[in-house]
């Protein structure tokens, strides 16, 4: 004898030897195993969180007022005297500008820190957030000296802030190091002759002509590329500047002879005067220390604490980008959506 079971959604059936068991799951029981599974993860969370602060205060990490730790790197912690290193890795633009610049603000403030330390490992960003690191690293250097020492990558907005060290700053390259592409780039994507094929037609309602003027549905007009030079010779003479005025072996002419955007070696990097030396962070270190006639040093590396956000989205657990990432991360966008909200905000990719 055959019985058949009608089942709705929810339901689920389990035979046993004489008999049949239906189990119903109700839409409040999904919902109350939803917020269980949302729960035990906030709990998680919240354990990881407090493990980490454990971690943090037992290897003498502190954080000052403004969130900004501490963590020694080499020479020696009983010494008086500091040497801060500032590390500057992956695309320059918000939330990270803002706390690389609460770090430049945390070693001018302190009395104990005698120079500083700016490893870069960029391939750039935002036109806006290099300059606002470049200014704040200015004011820095009016007080203290900084060094450089440039990692895998220090292209485009990673060069821009390295000229935050002033005319005295050494800038060290390791043997790998890869740097310049100095210019300005405005990614656009032309698409019109796809949506033709797909028959898309773009109809945007706009205030004024130039409002769309980045639509990826049609050409530009002569007057919108007459505008778009206009704000990208702008952001190129200031770039070209920045280096003109800090970089004392190289004058504007020169600087503009080699802004073709063209990837820079180490070693031809040390010989156009765009560094001073191939070496590596330690070295850096050692002679900035020598230069300040130091003798004993704490060398700590800051490092902004991370937020409830940053440890339950994982931000801290993902892979470095590889250097062929980085650039083309500064050279093409990952969304047009990012595209059209930096322009719409008035940034640019240095």
């Amino acid at each position: 004898m055959t019985e058949e079971h009608q089942l709705t959604a929810g339901q689920s059936v389990e035979t046993h030897a004489n008999s049949v068991v239906i189990r119903v799951e109700t839409a409040q029981t999904s919902w109350k195993s939803a917020g269980k599974r949302i729960l035990i993860s906030l709990l998680v969370a919240s354990l990881m969180l407090n493990l980490l602060f454990i971690v943090q205060s037992a290897s003498g990490e502190r954080a000052g007022a403004d969130g900004v730790r501490e963590t020694h790197r080499s020479g020696s912690k009983s010494a008086s005297d500091k040497l801060a290193i500032i590390s500057v890795s992956g695309t320059i633009m918000p939330p990270f500008t803002e706390r690389w610049i609460k770090q430049i603000r945390h070693a001018v403030e302190d009395d104990r820190v005698k120079g500083v330390l700016l490893e870069v490992d960029s391939p750039g960003g935002l036109v806006a957030d290099s300059h606002q690191i470049y200014h704040e690293l200015q004011k820095l250097v009016a007080k203290k000296p900084v060094y450089v020492a440039m990692k895998r990558l220090a292209a485009s907005g990673g060069y821009y802030i390295s000229m935050g060290i002033g005319t005295q700053g050494q800038i060290f390259v390791e043997p790998t190091t890869w740097t310049g592409s100095i210019g300005v780039i405005i990614p656009r994507y032309n698409a019109t002759s796809l949506a033709e094929k797909i028959g898309v037609t773009s109809e945007p309602l706009v205030t004024g002509p130039l409002k769309d003027s980045l639509s990826p549905f049609r050409d530009l007009t002569d007057r919108e590329q007459a505008v778009w030079k206009d704000i990208m010779d702008d952001a190129f003479r200031r770039f070209v500047g920045v280096i003109a005025t800090n970089r004392p072996k190289l004058t504007e002419e020169q600087v503009r002879e080699l802004a073709t955007g063209q990837i820079y070696t180490a070693d031809q990097a040390v010989a156009n005067g765009m560094a001073d030396h191939i070496g590596y962070s330690d070295q850096a270190l050692e002679s900035l220390a020598e230069s300040l006639n130091l003798t004993s040093y704490n060398a700590v590396e800051y490092e902004s604490g991370i937020g409830f956000i940053d440890l339950f989205l994982g931000a801290r657990s993902e892979s470095p980008p590889t250097v062929t990432e980085q650039l083309l991360d500064a050279a093409v966008p990952r969304h047009v959506l990012q595209l059209m909200e930096s322009v719409g905000a008035g940034q640019l990719r240095p």
